[in-house]
């Protein structure tokens, strides 16, 4: 069969043809110029700059390889790591707050309302899978991932990828060792094998297992390299040794320095101009520098993609009216609920200060209770024009609710006195922590070309014309159009007037509730011990008031467990520095540094109360095949030990041979138990997961020997069953 348009393609391969032969043929079939078209994106780079500072991230997705003399659609991207940012969607809570639900099954269900509503937005492709390890909370994209464990985030990154891949392409980012803001554009991130691919790396393979169709790369350096550029992650571990079969984008603007040698590492499209490439790429391949070869290998990928999820993205486009349409909003209001943390659960008189009667006087204290706090205010926001605040949600389930903002710890006191509970917000918003833009180095103004192409501007600005209204919200009018630089974090702890306000507070009304607002870890350890309660309620999402008002009025029962370890000081975590140039990450942070160092938390990863309680039993581990391909099953029973109906999650951690070698959590389940009553589960482990790194061989070493599997509800539970087993 002749192949020379996508639609050709596309019959060849129902016909039986390979995606790659088919791709192979019609990228034959295109001529010079139309290749390199395909290798960056589609509009001018000025121009599209210029669009993006007008809040254009939020109007129109982004285009890249469309030829239309041959038909090949190309793709349209759009974000999403808590809602697609075109047009006014759903925001859903940020992905950190997601990952303390730690529900695979919940978070594909988010994954196919994100894909539906992209889909009606226009776009094919979303890098709504953001999934770099949390090294350290102070990073300001804390809220964009899992969580500091590479298995959680990446079991989560894999059920996101799921459902999004039901309407869309996804595009896991960012590949890799991405977890600083501030130095994001400049930092060389050194680390040995062994740390890269049992910390850094394991979520990634996770995810491209699973069928992801794209990977972004990252801005920093590794190893001496520019991500963007780099042979040994684009083409030694991401396509020699895991088999990725998708294609790579770079990230935004300065993700790739030079032409021929991001195309020859495997960097498949430059993301989201014509800058670097369209300026030098043609002069590399006629000076020999770049090669053909190189170029029709990535074009191919991107066809071939496209073939692979030609059923997906041939489907009818939903109608724009689906974004936040209710069900999609009732969903984000579950989640909100469904990740709040319960940290701390105080007896008042007698009686657990949570959940609150429903006929409670409620005082409601402070600016954040008034305010709607998506999180970071850059290219992760979502345009939800229906969003609900902790007051708006406290007001719609109790009688009596009064506000003061907190400027006036005094004032607030007096109006906490009168109430019979207090409920206090307090935390961060987008300009402390978020995506960081600052001032940039002047070198990467070089990367831009001396000017676009006048013609392409023309057809560009027609495209703009043409987009479909989209109103903004009024929570932004007063801010710049430009994107957020909340950047790292400079602290752990909360501002001094949010702490005065809590003891003043909590001095006035001995059942004072406590909701912090952040994207990751907050020190608590100077007051934590003077509030009978304590919830980590994250940024919530459009639905936030409403779901942390399903918790606190006992609607819904806690079973939300942190994706991260809270420190009792900044000291106990590893270094950070925002400003670094280069930067050394080892296997030890978080929980593994904690228990390396003999520092205790005052929250353990995986810890969460809930309004019942909850024991294991008859826990026990059977070894099923022999090396890598076999598994352990690990079964026993969770009973609910009070009189609410609840759900646990049984947490599984395994201890290898080596005693110098950090513990590894390996697998979890979330078991809903009734109440007084009893759950059985069953949680298979693949062998695999115990797996080491083979410095010498490059390549995985299959466990050997004797293992302990750790079966418990948090990092350090002092109820937790272990089990020992010999491998072979």
């Amino acid at each position: 069969m002749t192949i020379t348009t996508f639609e050709q393609a596309r019959a060849a391969v129902r016909a039986g043809t390979s995606v790659q032969d088919a791709a192979a043929a019609l990228v034959a079939a295109m001529t010079p110029e139309e290749r390199l078209w395909c290798l960056d994106g589609d509009a001018p780079a000025w121009a599209g700059v210029g669009f993006i500072s007008e809040r254009g991230y939020h109007r129109a997705p982004f285009h890249a390889a469309r030829v239309d003399r041959v038909g090949l659609p190309g793709f349209a991207f759009a974000d999403g790591p808590r809602g697609c940012v075109i047009g006014n969607a759903t925001a859903f809570p940020v992905t950190m707050a997601r990952g303390a639900t730690w529900d695979p099954e919940l978070e594909e269900r988010v994954g196919e309302v994100m894909g539906r509503e992209l889909r009606a937005a226009g776009a094919t492709l979303t890098g709504a899978v953001c999934v770099n390890v949390l090294r350290h909370p102070a990073w300001g994209r804390a809220q964009e991932t899992y969580g500091e464990d590479p298995f959680l985030v990446g079991e989560l990154g894999a059920a996101l990828t799921r459902g999004l891949q039901r309407h869309v392409l996804a595009c896991v980012k960012h590949f890799a060792c991405n977890s600083m803001e501030n130095a994001r554009f400049s930092v060389d991130v050194e680390v040995d094998e062994v740390a890269l691919h049992e910390v850094y790396l394991p979520h990634f393979r996770r995810i491209v297992q699973e069928g992801v169709a794209a990977v972004m790369s990252a801005y920093n350096s590794v190893n001496g390299e520019w991500a963007g550029q780099s042979h040994a992650l684009l083409t030694q571990v991401l396509r020699d040794e895991w088999g990725f079969e998708g294609f790579v984008i770079s990230d935004w603007l300065f993700g790739l320095r030079d032409a021929a040698t991001s195309v020859a590492a495997g960097l498949d499209v430059e993301m989201p101009y014509r800058m670097v490439r369209a300026t030098h790429l043609a002069d590399a391949l006629a000076a020999g520098e770049a090669s053909w070869d190189d170029v029709d290998r990535s074009v191919g990928r991107v066809v071939a993609t496209l073939l692979r999820f030609d059923e997906v993205l041939g489907r009818p486009a939903p109608p724009r009216t689906v974004l936040g349409a209710p069900e999609h909003r009732d969903l984000a209001r579950e989640v909100a609920g469904r990740s709040v943390v319960l940290l701390r659960n105080e007896p008042v008189d007698g009686v657990p200060a949570l959940p609150l009667r429903p006929d409670a006087r409620l005082a409601v204290v402070g600016r954040l209770a008034d305010s709607v706090n998506l999180g970071d205010g850059g290219s992760s926001d979502v345009w939800d024009l229906d969003c609900h605040t902790v007051l708006d949600g406290l007001r719609g389930s109790f009688d009596t609710v009064e506000h003061d903002d907190g400027s006036d710890p005094a004032r607030a006191a007096r109006l906490a006195s009168n109430a019979d509970a207090a409920v206090v917000v307090v935390g961060y918003t987008y300009l402390d922590e978020g995506e960081f833009i600052g001032d940039l180095d002047p070198a990467l103004g070089a990367l831009f070309p001396p000017a676009d192409d006048p013609e392409l501007v023309a057809s560009y600005q027609a495209d703009l014309a043409a987009l479909p209204p989209t109103v903004v919200p009024e929570r932004l009018l007063d801010r710049p159009a430009g994107f957020s630089e909340g950047g790292d974090r400079t602290s752990l702890r909360l501002a001094e007037a949010d702490v005065a306000l809590i003891r003043a507070v909590a001095a006035a009304n001995p059942r004072t509730i406590v909701a912090i607002q952040a994207g990751s870890a907050v020190v608590v350890s100077d007051w934590v011990d003077q509030v009978p309660a304590l919830v980590q309620s994250w940024y919530g999402g459009g639905q936030a008031g409403p779901g942390l008002a399903d918790v606190l009025v006992g609607r819904v029962s806690p079973s939300a467990r942190l994706p991260f370890s809270v420190p009792v000081r900044e000291e106990d975590l590893p270094d950070f520095d925002r400003d670094a140039r280069s930067f050394r990450y080892d296997r030890w942070h978080g929980w593994w540094h904690l228990q390396r160092t003999g520092r205790a938390p005052t929250f353990p990863f995986g810890w969460g109360l809930s309004y019942t309680g909850f024991a294991l039993g008859g826990v026990a581990v059977a070894v099923t095949g022999a090396g890598t391909d076999g598994d352990l099953v690990v079964t026993g029973t969770v009973h609910n030990t009070g009189d609410r109906d609840g759900a646990d999650v049984v947490q599984v951690y395994a201890a290898l041979p080596d005693p110098d070698a950090p513990h590894r959590l390996v697998g979890f389940l979330r078991v809903e138990v009734p109440a007084a009553g009893r759950a059985p589960f069953r949680l298979t482990v693949p062998a695999d997961r115990l797996a080491t790194r083979d410095v010498d061989g490059h390549r995985w070493r299959s466990p050997r020997g004797r293992h302990t599997l750790t079966v418990a509800r948090h990092v350090g539970d002092p109820d937790a069953v272990h089990c020992e087993l010999e491998l072979s």
